[in-house]
């Protein structure tokens, strides 16, 4: 789940969620009830509350609209819980990163593992008239059986056990009962909590009959994540990768989403760094035994982005579509490891 630069969640995020986390770069201004975590001191997330603005240019999608949103799923008292739960804040933002020792790596392996199983499994149900309700219902099942608690739910507030963001939802969409529709796109973001570690990941799938511009912006968006996982490794500036990705979009005309970022992981859902996925001058290195997410937001129009009176529904204010890719990384002796590749 995507982190803030802008929001609590994930991440992240991871919000990354954390989840994305969102910038400062790109807070917004004018409403009455804004609450803003500057990345200066939380290091990820702004919580922006607005009113909905009227109708956007949206292409050929229809608008997206929320749908009703069904009670929050239970988890079994025997799971633990992260230490957010039962808070309706949201934490604050750890300034020290995520470095692990042998035991904590394996565990960070586990949780990464599960996450992209239960990631994929979500992509398998995705099909005209599901709703993302339902698949909400399906992810929980999956995460709880394996004894893991879904990190998302009761993060700051966040009534569900994943983000899934539809067409111009760029991250932290609420599940709801709307249906897909043939030729929507659908960014599915997990996060587990597995032996008190998260492991963080999202995809963006197609749904049905996809346009080729769709396709386009959904595989340039992975391509965008491959590169900036391709230049990391020990003592690799983080700012590398926020290039990498801008070079990416710049080449295909797509907009960078500023405001969510990718963080650091581990037994924190987020956590220093921000990694931001845009131009930058940010300071620090990559350690070996770092997690971090690294998510970047491309968007086929302007990146510019605000948030739905639900508080965690961001999208993109001119209702382009918006396509995300997540993994959670582990920095080695030669490179980096994908702990959430698929198995």
């Amino acid at each position: 789940m995507a982190s803030s630069s802008r929001c609590p969640l994930l991440d992240c995020g991871s919000r990354a969620w954390p989840r994305a986390t969102c910038s400062p770069e790109r807070q917004a201004h004018g409403s009455a009830r804004t609450l803003v975590y500057a990345r200066k001191k939380s290091g990820f997330a702004e919580l922006l509350l607005q009113k909905r603005q009227g109708e956007q240019p949206h292409g050929k999608h229809l608008k997206l609209k929320p749908g009703r949103v069904s009670p929050p799923l239970s988890v079994p008292a025997d799971i633990p819980r992260p230490p957010y739960v039962g808070s309706a804040a949201a934490p604050a933002f750890n300034m020290e990163p995520q470095v692990h020792d042998e035991s904590g790596v394996a565990r960070m392996r586990a949780a990464g593992e599960l996450a992209a199983r239960v990631r994929d499994f979500a992509g398998s149900l995705i099909k005209p008239g599901v709703t993302t309700d339902e698949i909400d219902k399906a992810v929980h099942k999956m995460i709880v059986e394996a004894g893991a608690y879904p990190s998302p739910l009761g993060y700051g507030g966040f009534p569900k056990s994943v983000c899934t963001s539809v067409n111009e939802c760029i991250c932290h969409g609420i599940p709801d009962s709307r249906p897909l529709q043939d030729g929507d796109i659908i960014n599915i973001d997990v996060t587990v909590y597995l032996n008190g570690y998260h492991g963080d990941t999202s995809a963006t799938f197609l749904c049905g009959t996809v346009s080729d511009e769709a396709k386009r912006l959904v595989e340039v968006t992975r391509e965008a994540l491959d590169k900036a996982i391709a230049v990391c490794g020990p003592g690799v500036e983080f700012k590398k990768i926020g290039r990498t990705i801008h070079d990416v979009a710049d080449k295909f005309k797509y907009g960078v989403v500023k405001r969510f970022v990718g963080h650091g992981i581990g037994t924190i859902f987020h956590c220093a760094p921000s990694i931001l996925h845009f131009r930058n001058n940010e300071p620090g290195r990559m350690q070996i035994g770092q997690t971090f997410t690294i998510e970047p937001m491309l968007t086929m129009g302007k990146p510019d982005d605000l948030i739905w009176p639900d508080n965690w529904t961001a999208v993109t204010v001119d209702g382009s579509l918006s396509a995300q890719f997540e993994h959670t990384l582990l920095v080695t002796g030669d490179g980096v490891q994908v702990l959430t590749r698929a198995p």
